[in-house]
């Protein structure tokens, strides 16, 4: 994903709960891939199809560098050490997530894949089954230039909810927004 987030790629995030679909996931749906299936799936031919399609010629850049992300057991230990020091999963849909979140309008969510304060809101976004699209706003990016226009400052994350009308900033303040507004309330 990192990748993607340097070539300015936005991904919409469509969360998927469930067993029977665990074996298919993560899976990309590149409609400009016109040679072959337009669904991929599988974390190494994702890489190679983004690599591939839409990455820089092999002879600028060095294979080596991407082995965070092609290492298999190091990004297993370092995703499940995150979740084990948060405690969060999104496996699961939150139990009180509304039951319409998937049929929302894709939030935006500008973000710095390498910002600890990001982290947090992708969760909340995907154990509430909500769909997302990440303006990657990462080093070098145009997009820090785009928010730069709309908002008068740069700073991450910065969360826009086409459903709402809502733009906000500061990572907690938004988890809080997304659970008062995305979750059925207990009577």
């Amino acid at each position: 994903a990192g990748f993607a987030f340097n070539r300015n790629i936005q991904p919409e995030c469509r969360p998927c709960f469930g067993a029977d679909i665990a074996d298919n996931l993560p899976y990309i749906d590149d409609p400009n891939n016109v040679v072959g299936h337009r669904r991929i799936s599988g974390d190494d031919d994702i890489i190679e199809h983004l690599l591939e399609k839409y990455g820089p010629p092999p002879t600028e850049y060095d294979r080596k560098a991407l082995w965070p992300i092609t290492f298999e057991e190091f990004s297993l230990a370092t995703s499940q050490l995150a979740i084990m020091l948060r405690g969060t999963t999104t496996q699961q849909q939150q139990a009180n997530a509304r039951p319409d979140n998937a049929n929302m309008k894709p939030l935006e969510l500008w973000a710095y894949e390498c910002s600890p304060f990001v982290r947090p809101v992708k969760e909340k976004l995907s154990s509430l089954g909500l769909p997302h699209v990440i303006v990657s706003c990462s080093r070098g990016s145009r997009n820090r230039d785009r928010m730069v226009e709309r908002t008068g400052r740069f700073h991450l994350p910065y969360l826009v909810d086409g459903n709402t009308g809502i733009e906000m900033f500061e990572g907690a303040e938004i988890v809080d927004y997304l659970e008062a507004v995305y979750t059925v309330k207990e009577e």
